[in-house]
């Protein structure tokens, strides 16, 4: 059985409301996760996209928006599809003031509800988990280098 949460953290020296604009701003996302380009209505029910070269296009769609704290979105499992619940994950950010900043949680869940074979639901774990640590450092050096 394949976990089915991969959660990450980490504190950034930036405040709630700045790592916030950097978390939900297409011209930042493309910073710190899709180095492709990306397109956010930030509302529920909003359409989302990621876009990285490599990849190709992932659609995702906003779930849950509680500003500055909570950003949700349901994130297709494979390019050019439509984020469908049995080929998608829910991913949740989490923003809270701790100290002279923040700590941001992302967790990625409905990893092992995949309809795709165990190898493949084991290989998008292992990738969500580097993935998600690598884009929490860079939205971390973003939201601390940014100013405004």
């Amino acid at each position: 059985m394949v976990a089915d949460l991969i959660e990450r953290e980490a504190y950034v020296p930036a405040p709630v409301d700045r790592v916030w604009r950097v978390l939900t701003t297409a011209e930042h996302i493309r910073s710190w996760y899709a180095f492709g380009g990306a397109e956010v209505d930030l509302r529920a029910g909003g359409a989302v996209r990621f876009r990285w070269d490599e990849h190709g296009e992932f659609h995702a769609r906003v779930e849950l928006v509680e500003p500055p704290h909570r950003f949700v979105f349901r994130l297709a499992a494979n390019p050019d599809e439509p984020p469908e619940k049995s080929d998608s994950t829910l991913v949740e950010f989490t923003i809270r003031p701790e100290g002279e900043g923040s700590r941001v949680t992302v967790n990625e869940t409905g990893i092992d509800a995949l309809s795709v074979p165990e190898p493949e639901k084991a290989r998008h774990a292992e990738y969500a988990a580097m993935a998600w640590t690598a884009a929490l450092e860079e939205l971390g050096a973003i939201a601390a280098a940014s100013h405004g």
